[in-house]
């Protein structure tokens, strides 16, 4: 079971970096971007960490709001589920 879910939020956190990429490529380009509802849902299904590492390594999406904060919210409210699963199992 351990073994799915690393797996699972391995899969999920390197498809959100790639997303980042992307959508960062294109705002240099001038394409079409990736929604920031799909960059968000992307982090709130697991894919937090990847996002806040993209952001960082991209520079990307690193002043913009209320983005910044709905990210910051769901890595908060996802540490502190972490942390109650760990003390209470």
């Amino acid at each position: 079971m351990f073994a799915k879910i690393a797996l699972y939020l391995l899969a999920v956190n390197v498809w959100t970096v790639g997303q980042f990429w992307h959508d960062k490529t294109r705002a240099v380009n001038g394409g079409w971007r990736v929604p920031e509802g799909h960059l968000l849902g992307l982090a709130l299904i697991g894919g937090s960490p990847g996002a806040l590492l993209a952001r960082k390594v991209f520079r990307h999406k690193t002043r913009k709001e209320p983005f910044s904060t709905y990210l910051q919210v769901i890595a908060v409210l996802q540490a502190g589920g972490l942390i109650g699963w760990f003390m209470l199992g």
